[in-house]
C-alpha cells in the first residue's frame, strides 16, 4: 500500500512538472527598456496584445544594453529597445532577424529650478552639456549601458567633453530611480520624455532643454534569431510584431497620455 501511495505521489509530481514546463513553453519572453515600463505605456499595451494574441508575455524591463545581451544569450524571444545603432549591430551579428521601428519620442534634459549652468531654453543638447560641465554642476547619469545612457555618452563624445570629476555621478539605475536621485541631489540628467512626463509631478526638477535634432529617441522591436537559438518562440514573436504594427496598436500608443500630453508617437508605414 505504501508503495502504491509512493508511486501515485511520484506520478503526481511528474504531472505537475510536465504541466509547468508546458505552461512555461508557451510564455513569450520579451526584454524591453525601463522607459517603456516607467512611462506606464507597457501597462496599457501588454494586456491588449496578450488578449488579442492569446499568449502570455513575460516582460524583463532592463536597460537596452542588458536587453540586447539577453537576446545574444538566447534568454529571450524578442527585444523592444531604443538604441538604433546597437540594434542594427545586433541584427548584423546574426542575433536578431530584422529591426522594426515601432515608435519614437525624444530625450530632454531636466535640472534644478535655479539652473546654475544656465541651460534653460536651449535645444542643442551638446552645447547644454558643455555648459553643465563648465559650471561643474552635478549631472546624474544612468551609467547602465541603457539606450538613454548610450545617447548621453554619444552627446558627450560628439561635444569632446571628458566626464571626469565629482560633478559627474553614475548611478547604475533605471530611468525612474535615476530621476529620483537627480531630484534629491538637485542635479541635471538626461531622460526620455515619456518617463519624464510620467514622473515629473513627483520630481523637484524642471524641463530645461528639449526639441533638439540630437535628442530624437526611436524604439525598435527585433525577433531573436531562431537559426541561432532554435528554442525561441519565433512564430509567436512574428504575431506580436504584426500586432504592434497594426492600426489597433498605433491607436493605443498614440492615445496614451499623461496630463493630456502624448508620450509616444507610433511609426506608421
Amino acid at each position: 500500500m505504501k508503495s502504491l501511495f509512493a508511486n501515485l505521489a511520484a506520478l503526481s509530481l511528474m504531472l505537475v512538472a510536465t504541466l509547468t514546463l508546458a505552461s512555461e513553453d508557451h510564455v513569450l519572453r520579451m526584454a524591453t527598456t525601463t522607459s517603456t515600463e516607467n512611462s506606464g505605456l507597457l501597462a496599457v499595451i501588454q494586456p491588449e496584445f496578450e488578449q488579442a494574441l492569446d499568449i502570455q508575455v513575460h516582460v524583463i524591463a532592463v536597460g537596452t544594453g542588458k536587453a540586447l545581451e539577453l537576446g545574444r544569450r538566447g534568454d529571450v524571444d524578442v527585444v523592444l529597445v531604443h538604441a538604433k545603432t546597437a540594434e542594427e549591430a545586433f541584427v548584423v551579428a546574426g542575433y536578431g532577424v530584422e529591426r522594426h521601428e515601432v515608435m519614437y519620442n525624444d530625450f530632454i534634459i531636466a535640472g534644478p529650478e535655479d539652473d546654475p549652468a544656465g541651460v534653460r531654453g536651449m535645444q542643442d543638447a551638446g552645447k547644454a552639456l558643455a555648459r553643465i560641465a563648465a559650471a561643474n554642476a552635478v549631472f546624474v547619469s544612468r551609467g547602465d549601458d541603457s539606450g538613454t545612457h548610450k545617447k548621453e555618452r554619444a552627446i558627450w563624445q560628439q561635444s569632446g567633453i571628458e566626464t571626469a570629476g565629482r560633478w559627474y555621478r553614475q548611478v547604475g539605475q533605471g530611468m525612474g530611480k535615476t530621476l529620483q536621485i537627480a531630484g534629491e541631489m538637485q542635479a541635471y540628467t538626461l531622460v526620455d520624455r515619456g518617463t519624464w512626463l510620467a514622473h515629473r509631478a513627483h520630481i523637484p526638477l524642471k524641463l530645461l532643454v528639449a526639441d533638439g535634432a540630437d535628442l530624437k529617441n526611436a524604439y525598435g522591436i527585433i525577433a531573436v534569431s531562431p537559426e541561432r537559438f532554435p528554442n525561441v518562440h519565433y512564430p509567436d514573436v512574428q504575431r506580436l510584431i504584426h500586432w504592434i504594427e497594426s492600426d489597433a496598436a498605433h491607436r493605443l500608443i498614440a492615445g496614451y497620455r499623461v496630463d493630456g500630453e502624448q508620450l509616444f508617437y507610433p511609426v506608421t508605414n
